[in-house]
């Protein structure tokens, strides 16, 4: 029995996942997502509300059921009819659907924060109701509250089910999540200590959960920054909205889901730090209807690719000491058309450009496009300077088709390396990493692709003299060929068999 009192050190997320993948049945990863996610989260603000219900109850002051005593401490209210006692009752029964909407229902109807937020849609004819007990039994059977050093094993759950789904859903998850080890680098690299922190697309959230996890590992108050963000799509507005719940974040994220370049829903907005992963070479995204619009100070980004638009976009909500870190692909590093060597030229000149790092292959499930990370600064320490780094050898082989960074070998190298530079102090590393000037720059063409100016980090010398090396090789070459000859008098005899002559 001790062995499941420490449910985050048995794979509880994996346990979840397995679950969630039978209440799959016939449903797409991308319907029975918010199925999965809402049930989650409905046992987390469960819990949560107990943990707080006994303490009140023991108290003996009658306050147990005072809905200002839950929110005073930023815990969600559970109206009676929508606690999870309720639930249970009715896990294995037809109207198990049907109890866990009407929960969603009340929860909403309690918790303004939540109103329009929370799935509900569990009573459809095509979500196995039996199964779907099964996942309310396994949750009822592990309390997903905060016990000794097993913290946050539910926001980890959310976690780990999201980057479950983008693997399950392919291309179409890139506009929900981004891989935990390119949040965590871009927020190793700026730090966000306090302030106020954005993310213009920001998919179910990771920006914001890596920085808080930052804040928490650094001895840090999440409550020094204040969280900033918006998305187009509805569904991972929502997603997002419960992953910043579940972790305690207050965020504002807009009214609603909307387009960034159209309804910008922070347009006073000046942030300490953007995080951001923008939709890669995104065409059609409406440049005609905003050509005069004050955000393009370096240049109006072209019709046909928006990458440039979400650069200016984030430069324009910059604070007079804030910076920026985002995923870009590689494109936007090197592109002439439309018009993007002149803005990236023009924000060159500007001196806005602090480092680049180009990432290695396969560390998306999404997509095969190679990126880059961009870090912009209005105040940058090393004036007239640009690091680049050249991360491309960097991370392991998790899958057959997945890579990801090492925590403290690859993401931890690129943080100091970045410190270092800022401190004046980095010495160049051939094919890692070098400091150019805006001079040398410009004599590149105001190309920022790191391998431009890292070069070609220079081979081991094997000891081997270089004339017996030759003899050697020569001489492998030499059976080689000899090798290729027989093979081929081998193939044509055998095309000679059966009628066939080269």
């Amino acid at each position: 029995m001790a062995k499941k009192s420490n449910t985050a050190d048995i794979g509880f997320e994996k346990e979840i996942w397995k679950a969630a993948d039978l209440l799959r049945g016939n449903l797409d990863a991308s319907e029975y997502k918010s199925v999965v996610l809402g049930l989650i989260f409905l046992k987390y603000i469960s819990d949560r509300f107990e943990v707080k219900y006994h303490e009140l109850l023991e108290e003996g002051d009658g306050f147990e059921e005072d809905k200002d005593e839950y929110t005073s401490e930023n815990i969600f209210f559970v109206p009676q009819e929508a606690r999870w006692t309720v639930v249970t009752k009715a896990a294995h029964t037809p109207e198990i659907g049907t109890a866990i909407d009407n929960a969603m229902r009340l929860i909403e109807k309690e918790n303004p924060r939540l109103k329009g937020i929370l799935p509900k849609n569990f009573a459809r004819p095509e979500l196995d109701k039996r199964r779907l007990g099964d996942v309310v039994d396994l949750f009822t059977n592990i309390q997903m509250k905060e016990h000794g050093d097993s913290k946050d094993i539910l926001g980890r759950t959310y976690e780990y089910c999201l980057s479950k789904f983008a693997e399950a859903e392919g291309k179409l998850a890139g506009e929900f999540y981004t891989p935990a080890c390119i949040v965590r680098t871009l927020v190793e690299v700026l730090q966000p200590y306090s302030g106020r922190v954005y993310d213009p697309c920001c998919g179910s959230g990771g920006m914001f959960v890596q920085s808080a996890k930052f804040i928490n590992e650094h001895q840090g108050n999440i409550n020094n920054i204040s969280v900033f963000g918006q998305d187009s799509n509805p569904t991972t507005w929502k997603m997002a909205q419960m992953n910043l719940a579940i972790r305690g974040i207050e965020a504002d994220l807009g009214k609603f889901a909307a387009d960034t370049f159209f309804d910008d829903q922070h347009p006073t907005l000046k942030a300490d730090y953007i995080l951001a992963n923008p939709p890669f070479n995104l065409s059609d995204w409406g440049a005609d209807k905003l050509q005069d619009d004050v955000r393009w100070k370096y240049g109006i980004p072209p019709s046909g690719n928006a990458n440039f638009a979400w650069i200016q976009h984030m430069i324009h909500h910059l604070s007079p000491h804030g910076r920026i870190g985002m995923v870009l692909a590689n494109g936007a590093l090197s592109s002439q058309s439309g018009g993007e060597g002149t803005i990236r030229e023009n924000i060159i000149k500007a001196d806005l450009v602090e480092c680049i790092v180009t990432m290695p292959s396969q560390l998306f499930y999404t997509t095969g496009i190679p990126v880059s990370l961009w870090f912009l600064n209005r105040s940058k320490k090393q004036i007239g300077k640009i690091l680049f780094i050249d991360a491309r050898q960097m991370g392991t082989m998790v899958t057959r088709k997945l890579r990801e960074l090492d925590e403290k070998k690859d993401i931890q190298r690129i943080a100091k390396t970045y410190n270092d530079f800022q401190a004046g102090t980095l010495e160049n590393e051939k094919g890692y990493c070098a400091v150019a000037t805006l001079d040398e720059v410009a004599k590149q063409d105001y190309i920022l692709t790191p391998g431009r100016y890292v070069g070609i980090a220079e081979a081991e010398d094997d000891g081997e003299p270089f004339q017996e090396k030759m003899e050697r090789l020569t001489s492998e070459l030499s059976d080689m060929f000899e090798k290729s000859h027989l093979l081929e008098e081998e193939i044509r005899k055998q095309l000679g068999s059966i009628g066939f002559k080269i």
